[in-house]
């Protein structure tokens, strides 16, 4: 099975550590993805999150506030996705008041990529709203 990296940047109008606890606080992430979310943002805490009835799962890798998270990530159940299979990878830099955020996920299966290129921009659209000071709806 061949796996493939997505990856994608964008720029939110808020500073790095404004923008951070978006991605290791329960309660901001299911402003911008997720209906649910129980978050132990340290190295080897767990990440469940349920995105539109999938269980995503997986473990915090790394933790650097306010520039950079690590986690792994598969959804529950899944034999193609299993919890913990893939990486993602979230960078955070300064640029003037702004952010640029960098995303990479890691090791997809091929015929997962096509979920994810869809999935993750619209999230990530979703989060840069929410960062902004805006209700992304």
């Amino acid at each position: 099975m061949s796996h493939e990296s997505y990856s994608a940047a964008l720029r939110i109008a808020a500073k790095p550590e404004d923008v951070f606890p978006y991605l290791t606080d329960a309660t901001l992430m299911v402003r911008w993805m997720g209906d649910w979310a129980e978050i132990d943002a340290t190295p080897g805490g767990r990440l469940l999150v349920d995105i539109t009835g999938v269980p995503i799962q997986g473990r915090f890798v790394v933790v650097e506030p306010p520039h950079r998270v690590v986690f792994t990530w598969g959804a529950a159940g899944s034999d193609v996705l299993p919890p913990g299979s893939t990486t993602v990878e979230i960078t955070l830099r300064a640029d003037g008041d702004e952010t640029v955020l960098e995303l990479v996920h890691r090791d997809l299966p091929a015929e997962e990529l096509p979920k994810h290129d869809a999935g993750w921009p619209h999230f990530l659209d979703r989060l840069a709203i929410a960062a902004g000071g805006g209700d992304p709806g």
